[in-house]
């Protein structure tokens, strides 16, 4: 996406409180806001900045290659046979994340800790661990521990993502593991102020912050339980054992953007109302598996026209990696429906939810042993995601007593994994980043090549290359850097 363009789509309010900068910030640097600016005015320049990175190009990238959408022209025609590069993401790296939502964080730690502001300052340091599971999600060893401390590290160095997971004291480098505690204790200690309406998340609801907090724990045990499921199965064990995490739909972690021109949230922008909105439409294969026969409608997932919009006579879709003529009029295309875009662009981007969370509970019964029945795990699961997408009960009860080849774990270990995952990767419909980051974990959903695969070697990238300017301008990054087919380390399917 081209600089200029990508500026326009900048231009949420709340983003561009984070500091008037006429040029935007390398990792190491922090921004040039007053040393005086409070964590209120801080804090939801970095929750939104969370959301929109999130809900932008590198989910444009990430919905393309795990299958919800087929690339028709632009980057995104790219992303569908595979084909990235260095040039890739630029903007994400230096704007919405290192220069935007992380140094936000930072700041409002900063800021909150000068009055003893607790409830700020944990809230920054759950989000913060988010934040930054995101970056060494996408793109491995990154910029961490001496990421955001200004001129002390103009060259920061390039931290193992499992130093970045599980820490290493003697470089200093704490997990993100403690980030997220440290901010849970943050939440539980006496704080001189407490957000209200400047928290664009929870209202200022730190119960709910909690939740979420617990929550994020789970899914950062879950990414690495391939890996580590010792360490994984204790960390999972200890959330368990407080009881207190996201339990319902309505303590989803969910950021919120505004519905007027200027406050959109970034998938309304890149995909329906923005100059980019004929870039991609729903992939054939995402439609097949929703609706696996057309001529009965008892087998038809129930979210099916909730996730995705049918102007026509039915779906208009086109396989990934399709080269031939598009259909026509563009009109007609099976886009993002309002559960993901809202219905003016307000969203929500929905970052931790109920539905992730039974499916990962589920999954560390049915594979690590932990606490709890996979099966009733696994329907609560589906169920919570019906219910979030607006499927009436009955509606649920009779889809799943009609396909109880979707609703009953059966077989193998592997296959009730398959199962959980594959239902998993339907319910985040709008977030591909997740369901990438399980895709690279377990290996499910199946998914084949796409038609006219090339890349590196024909295979669906299973990281983003580094930025072409961060290796040019920090030699601590390696060169020469990893290929977009080299797994991340905790990536061990």
């Amino acid at each position: 996406m081209k600089l200029s363009k990508y500026k326009k789509l900048l231009m949420v309010p709340v983003l561009l409180s984070m500091g008037a900068c006429s040029k935007y910030l390398d990792v190491n640097v922090t921004p040039n806001n007053p040393t005086d600016v409070p964590p209120k005015v801080l804090l939801p320049a970095a929750l939104a900045g969370t959301g929109f990175a999130n809900n932008g190009e590198l989910n444009r990238f990430t919905s393309v290659l795990m299958n919800y959408l087929a690339g028709a022209l632009g980057s995104p025609a790219n992303y569908d046979i595979f084909n990235t590069d260095g040039a890739d993401f630029g903007n994400q790296w230096r704007f919405d994340l290192y220069g935007g939502a992380l140094v936000g964080y930072q700041k409002t730690i900063e800021a909150a800790d000068k009055t003893n502001a607790k409830a700020y300052s944990g809230i920054a340091k759950i989000m913060k661990a988010y934040t930054f599971s995101m970056v060494t999600d996408v793109w491995g060893d990154v910029p961490y521990s001496q990421a955001l401390k200004g001129e002390e590290f103009i060259q920061p160095r390039i931290d193992k993502q499992e130093d970045i997971y599980k820490g290493n004291q003697s470089l200093g480098i704490q997990s993100l593991f403690d980030l997220t505690r440290e901010g849970l204790a943050d939440l539980d200690a006496a704080s001189t102020a407490a957000p209200t309406s400047d928290d664009i998340v929870y209202g200022g609801n730190i119960a709910n912050w909690k939740r979420a907090g617990n929550t994020l724990l789970l899914k950062l045990a879950n990414t690495i339980s391939r890996k580590e499921p010792q360490l994984a199965t204790q960390v999972i064990n200890e959330v368990l054992q407080k009881n207190n995490y996201i339990t319902s739909n309505e303590q989803d972690l969910n950021v919120k953007f505004g519905s007027s021109v200027g406050s959109t949230s970034a998938i309304w922008n890149l995909a329906i109302f923005g100059s980019f909105n004929n870039e991609m439409l729903m992939s054939t294969r995402f439609l097949n598996v929703l609706r696996p026969d057309p001529a009965n409608p008892a087998k038809t997932d129930p979210r099916l026209p909730l996730f995705f919009t049918k102007p026509a006579a039915d779906y208009v879709t086109i396989d990934n990696g399709f080269r031939g003529t598009l259909p026509t009029p563009q009109t007609t295309w099976s886009r993002y429906n309002a559960y993901v875009t809202g219905a003016q662009g307000e969203g929500p981007v929905r970052l931790l939810t109920n539905f992730q969370r039974a499916f990962i509970l589920a999954e560390s019964a049915l594979t690590l042993g932990t606490a709890g029945d996979p099966q009733a795990l696994y329907t609560e699961g589906i169920t919570a995601s019906m219910k979030l997408a607006g499927v009436p009960d009955a509606q649920i009860t009779a889809y799943l007593t009609a396909n109880p080849q979707v609703a009953k774990l059966t077989g193998t270990k592997d296959q009730q994994l398959e199962q959980i995952i594959t239902q998993k990767w339907i319910a985040w419909t709008g977030n591909g980043l997740e369901s990438w980051n399980d895709w690279r974990r377990t290996g499910y959903p199946r998914l084949t090549a796409s038609q006219n695969a090339v890349g590196v070697d024909g295979t669906r990238p299973v990281r983003a290359v580094y930025i072409t300017q961060e290796i040019e301008r920090n030699p601590a990054f390696p060169n020469p850097a990893p290929q977009n087919n080299q797994r991340v380390w905790w990536d061990v399917d």
